[in-house]
Order: C-alpha cells, then structure tokens, then sequence
C-alpha cells in the first residue's frame, strides 16, 4: 500500500488529506479562529461541583466552562472499592492542572482529565504514571519486550529520578535505541518546562499548547506506507523540514514542497471527495449505496443494493453489496470522523457464512483506524454495533451548520400544510379581533396554493367570515413562514 500526505496552508485554516492508494482516507481540518484544544494542558479554577453525576465543571478560559468527571481526577490505577466522590477530591474555587481530551462539541463543553501526558514521535510520556507500556498494535512478544527493555535502560541513563513513565506508541516499532534516546530527552526536557509554568501560571490560563495541525500530522499520522509529504506553503515547508530534522530525522526526505499551478487538493480529487463526504448518500461502484445519518445520539448507517442486480442470484448479490459497503463504511468513518455509537444495517443474508465474511471484512478494515473502535457484533435485529473514539469534531461539524429554513430537520412543511396552518390562524384571529380585512404574507410557493389549488378554500372562509383575505409574496419568506397583518 502506498499514501500521500497533502498539506494546504492559508492564513484562514490548515487542511490535511491523507491519501492511500489515489483514495481520500482522512482529513483534518484546522481554522485559525477554531484550533483544536485536545492535548492542551491548562491551570483552570473549579467553578462548580455537582455530586450527582460525580463531575465538576472548570473554568479555563474558554467561552463554556470544561467538564471533568470523577474518575479523572483520582489517582490512576486506583482499585474501585477505593473510589472518592467529588465532593471529597474538588472543592468550588479550587485551582486545579488539567489536560483536554475531547474538544468542545456542539453545546458541549470540552472534556478534561488531570492524567497529564505528553506525545512525541514514539512515545507518550506520563509524569503521574509509573508504568511503562506498549501500544497493542504492536503485536510481536519479543518487539515488545526489547522496547520496554530499551526505555528502562535509556531512562536509566537520562534521568533515573524522573517521575513517571512511558507508553510507546505504534510508530516505535523496529527503531534504534538512540531514537528513541533522542525522543525521550525532547519530552524529559519539554516536561521540566511545563512542570515550571503550572506553578507560577495565572488562572485560567495554557501551559502548554500542543503542536500546529500541519506538524502534529507528521508526529500522529506517518507511517512506513506514507511514501511522501507535500505542502503548499514555502515557509511552513521550511519550518517542517526543521522540525523533522530535529525530531523525525528518516522522515526528512519525504517532505516536498508543492509549487504547483493547480490547487493541492485538486490532486487525487481531494476537493471532490470532501465535497462528496457532506451528503448523506455515497455511492459504492457495484451501484449500490450507503445512507448515513448523524445524530446527537448516534450515527447510523444503511445499506442499499440500489442499481446492482448481480449476475447470479440475490443472495449472492446482496452478499457483495455487504461486502463492498463493510470496506467503504471503514473509510468513511475514518474520512467524515464519525464517532460515538455507530448502527450498521446491512442487508439482510440467509446465510451465516456470509455474515460472518462480512463483518471480518469490515473488522479488517477497521484496524487501520487511528482511532480506537471496538465492534460488539450482531444484535437481535440483524444490526451491527460499533463504538469509535471521538475527540474532536466530525468533518460535518466542522464545515457545516443547522439549516436556518429546516432547522436542522432536513425535511420543510408541505405548502399545502402551511395554507391550512394560515386558515386555522385566521379563524383565530376572526374570534379574537374580528378585524375589517386580512393580508396574508408569505412564500411564493404558499401564495400560488391558496390562489390555485385553494382558491375554493380561500372563498369559503371568505364567505364563512364575511371578510376579504387578500395576499402578498415575499421572496425573502420560506416555506414555512407566514405572517397575518389585521387590517
């Protein structure tokens, strides 16, 4: 497999589109007015304390105020009969060191922990924790083993006294000691800086502000497929080639500058696919389809044969329908960010073999999502379970707002629902005000109904109330607005 990694930079906003075999698998999206927060470290304030869902919320300078829950407050690893309420661990007022690890979402505020860490290129260094760990991804025993015994001997030779300890992340796997040397003494060193600053920072204020988007890609998402970076700004190029010369030494060679006549994002339709990643319905080549709805609750998920009738018969048809949807939901959960709970309703097969091909399908495709997921399988209705990791916003969220007609609904009343809305509204009107004449404003589309199809209508109040209604169209009215002027 080889990928690409495209970078386009403006004053306004950061974009990143990880691409995988000429295909969008990714892409993350940063506005300069709106960076993300999760990773950031604050010196925030208590400002209330609410037993009952053993939580608080905390000021740290932001326009809501952050969420912590109990259990992110307590020491890590404590057994559960050891547990603490909120009341007995935060107090109204009291300054208190966090770290975001959810950004804000919707009407949500940000999601907090006092498990401070700090990521690099192949670790993650936690002061609080004295614990060394692998990432799961990395599946050999012996690989395991060498890198916990490299990090006890490089600690051992760094700083025996440092507090705390090490996960190593995916990317670690394979490297030399002196890496990951290197790597450790840039965290070690980075952590005294902080460790300094949330003593004597102000409250509420950033003691440590995580990476710019276009470097935190390189750090999070590179990996041996990655064969090339391309960014299309000539002074952050420079600034990356700095930064991967100091932390990312074998990645150096794989950033190139894009001077380019044609957008970046043209490249590989980049732009198109985002564009695509907006609606509701995506296209599977058999000419079957996916419908993908997101809700506060969850987001779900359908599968449709559409246009492919096979060539065999239906269940062979319907079985590589599932089989093609399974791999395109795993990106597609991947490129709009879609976390949470997540419904899948494949169409339905008689055959178990089938259902189970299908959801090895899918599980295999999920593994190369950086985002933690977990499948739960077949519910009694036939509908798969999953569970992505969400901690920042969906790309939809990101891009696009409610509908100011709809409301977010998706759906508008019908003219003809509103012509009856509009008479029910006049008898009211009659029986309270009883005035001389009425004028009706409203859409064209409600304007045509009542002079056409309910012209009858229109007459039979007229005469039912003996007034006149007469009626006005405003262009700038929607569908569903109106206004009664008594005259």
């Amino acid at each position: 497999m080889s990928g690409e990694v495209l970078i386009n930079l403006t004053p306004m906003e950061t974009r990143v589109a990880v691409v995988e075999n000429g295909v969008l698998q990714e892409a993350f999206i940063e506005r300069s007015g709106r960076r993300g927060i999760v990773g950031n470290i604050y010196r925030g304030k208590v400002v209330r304390v609410l037993p009952g869902m053993q939580a608080a919320f905390v000021d740290i300078g932001l326009e809501r105020a952050a969420f912590i829950h109990a259990q992110e407050v307590m020491p890590a690893h404590t057994p559960h009969d050891e547990q603490l309420s909120i009341r007995e661990l935060l107090s109204e007022g009291q300054p208190l060191v966090v770290q975001v690890t959810k950004d804000p979402i919707g009407t949500k505020g940000a999601r907090l922990t006092t498990h401070l860490s700090v990521p690099s290129r192949y670790l993650v260094y936690m002061p609080d924790s004295p614990h060394t760990g692998v990432s799961q991804r990395i599946e050999s025993d012996v690989e395991r083993e060498r890198l916990k015994e490299m990090t006890e001997r490089c600690l051992t030779e760094l700083d025996p006294d440092a507090p705390g300890g090490f996960i190593l992340r995916t990317a670690a796997e394979g490297i030399s000691e002196a890496e990951l040397k290197q790597d450790m003494h840039f965290l070690l060193r980075l952590w005294r800086k902080v460790s300094e600053r949330r003593l004597t920072a102000a409250v509420p204020s950033v003691i440590y502000d995580d990476l710019p988007l276009f470097m935190r890609t390189l750090r999070d998402v590179m990996r041996d497929e990655i064969e090339r970076v391309r960014i299309d700004s000539r002074e952050n190029y420079l600034r990356l080639k700095e930064f991967s010369s100091e932390f990312m030494p074998d990645m150096e060679g794989r950033i190139e500058y894009y001077p380019g006549e044609r957008p970046i994002f043209d490249l590989f339709s980049v732009e198109d696919e985002l564009h695509k990643a907006m609606g509701r319905k995506v296209q599977l080549k058999s000419g079957g389809y996916l419908v993908i709805d997101q809700t506060e609750a969850m987001t779900t998920i359908d599968v449709n044969t559409g246009g492919f009738v096979g060539h065999r018969n239906l269940e062979e048809t319907i079985f590589k329908t599932n089989l093609e949807a399974a791999t395109a939901i795993a990106r597609q959960l991947r490129l709009r960010n879609l976390g949470g709970i997540i419904i899948i309703d494949f169409i339905d097969m008689e055959e178990a073999e089938h259902q189970r091909q299908v959801l090895r399908v899918l599980e295999k495709s999920l593994e190369r999502d950086h985002a933690k997921n977990k499948m739960t399988g077949v519910t009694e209705l036939g509908l798969v379970q999953l569970t992505r990791k969400r901690t920042r916003e969906s790309l939809e969220q990101v891009l696009c707002e409610a509908c100011p007609t709809c409301q977010g609904r998706g759906t508008l009343k019908t003219p003809e629902t509103v012509c009856y809305e509009i008479f029910r509204e006049i008898m009211r009107e009659e029986r309270a005000y009883s005035p001389d004449t009425y004028m009706v404003l409203a859409s064209q589309n409600v304007v045509d109904r009542l002079l056409d199809e309910e012209s009858a209508s229109v007459a039979d109040l007229e005469s039912f109330i003996g007034k006149t209604i007469r009626f006005q169209v405003e262009a700038h009215y929607t569908q569903e607005q109106y206004d009664i002027v008594l005259m």
